[in-house]
């Protein structure tokens, strides 16, 4: 398995905003009329908004220790523990299944 940082590529998507900007802009000036919409959002909707902006400030996973594991597998210093991947995947299995109940 390869770890690599593929997944950090940015995404162009200039010419999408650019024909999506250019036909706003013609809608604009082929009609002389302006039209006015109003939208109101749930409750639910702000309080999602909410928690996405606190979750946006912290990190999802140790990026130092991350980066310690790629380390100690590119030198082949990493080995797995198997007893603890099988007590891990038990205890995953136990908790979907309690789920599902």
């Amino acid at each position: 398995m390869k770890i690599n940082d593929s997944i950090k590529q940015p995404v162009d998507l200039t010419a999408d905003k650019i024909g999506v900007n250019a036909h706003k802009k013609t809608e604009q000036t082929s009609t002389s009329t302006a039209v006015t919409e109003n939208v109101t959002l749930s409750t639910l909707s702000s309080q999602v908004k909410s928690l996405e902006v606190k979750v946006a400030g912290t990190e999802v996973f140790d990026t130092e220790k991350v980066d310690a594991i790629k380390s100690a597998i590119a030198s082949g210093q990493f080995s797995v523990d198997s007893g603890n991947v099988a007590d891990g995947l038990i205890s995953s299995v136990k908790d979907l299944l309690n789920i599902q109940k």
